[in-house]
């Protein structure tokens, strides 16, 4: 294991911030691969920690995550090292692909290409759900895997059945989270 220094946090997140696609949700799974499975710089409570308060953020969830994490390993000089490393590269992108879809919108093949890289982001957003949910699921601990099935299937039911806002259903999983405690061994 190398320890992150900033050089190293600025490559890990030009990668995740450029070579990604599907919006934060798969960056922050491509991420947690990284930081905690491959380099172990932070731990898994640490992500999930991180994860939660970005996404309790206004604006670019992202980002936020990105600088959470990174201020984690090496504080505001890494923080600021994260979210420009991931930000600028991005935004040129965006333009030139904002550019190249006005051009590529009557192209049928560039269309399709579109759609499959929408299919994969799903996928990759359904990775993401299940590297939060998968640590807390066991057979041995059958009482911290049915709350985090209910927890997460709850959440699930309130944003798509009910369409309660993203912030009305993290507030509610971390009340129930909060109130509904694992017991410690």
């Amino acid at each position: 294991m190398v320890p992150a220094s900033l050089a190293r946090i600025a490559m890990l997140f030009l990668r995740a911030g450029t070579l990604t696609f599907g919006g934060g949700n798969p960056t922050m799974a491509a991420l947690y691969n990284d930081l905690v499975a491959a380099r172990r710089w932070i731990t898994a409570e640490q992500y999930g920690l991180v994860y939660a308060l970005a996404r309790l953020t206004p604006g670019t969830n992202l980002l936020a995550f990105g600088a959470g994490i990174a201020w984690q390993m090496e504080g505001w000089r890494g923080a600021t090292v994260a979210v420009l490393a991931m930000s600028a590269p991005a935004a040129v992108c965006a333009v030139w692909l904002t550019i190249g879809y006005d051009a590529w919108k009557q192209n049928a093949v560039a269309m399709s290409a579109i759609a499959g890289v929408l299919a994969a982001s799903v996928g990759l957003m359904a990775s993401s759900a299940w590297q939060l949910i998968g640590p807390h699921l066991s057979a041995h601990n059958w009482r911290g895997t049915l709350r985090a099935l209910v927890i997460a299937s709850g959440a699930l039911f309130l944003a798509l059945k009910i369409q309660m806002p993203p912030i009305q259903v993290l507030l509610l999983a971390a009340l129930t989270g909060f109130f509904w405690q694992e017991p410690r061994p």
